[in-house]
């Protein structure tokens, strides 16, 4: 035996208060806005100015070969560098690959955490 079911032709409104203010508008009378100052932004500026290292660390797991590879495909060094930067990783435990803005070092580490390899990034001292 079926049942029939009533359906309403408008749903109950289960919001509680106002509607949220439009998006980048101050959402009450008790909002607190950052105050920046020129320091502060000039300091966050200078961040990104200065270099920063990509660091390829050695691990037990890859081929020193391999870390050639990797290394010559995404900066593009040739075999000579490259295979210079990996024995360093190999004999030091560490090289820095490649220094200069932060967006692209961080694409660098990005990509060779890709390729299973251990890297970090560091603000070169200055």
């Amino acid at each position: 035996m079926l049942s029939s079911v009533t359906v309403s032709a408008s749903a109950p409104d289960f919001r509680c208060g106002p509607p949220p203010p439009p998006f980048g508008a101050p959402s009450g009378p008790g909002v607190m806005t950052p105050d920046l100052d020129e320091e502060e932004e000039t300091k966050s500026k200078d961040d990104l100015d200065q270099p920063w290292q990509v660091i390829i660390h050695n691990d037990p797991v890859n081929l020193m070969s391999y870390v050639t590879v990797v290394i010559r495909k995404i900066f593009g060094y040739n075999q000579q560098t490259a295979e210079r930067m990996m024995l360093e990783v190999h004999h030091k435990g560490r090289s820095i690959v490649w220094s200069g803005d932060k967006e692209r070092a961080e694409l660098f580490v990005h990509q060779l955490h890709e390729h299973q390899l251990l890297a970090t990034m560091s603000k070169v001292d200055g």
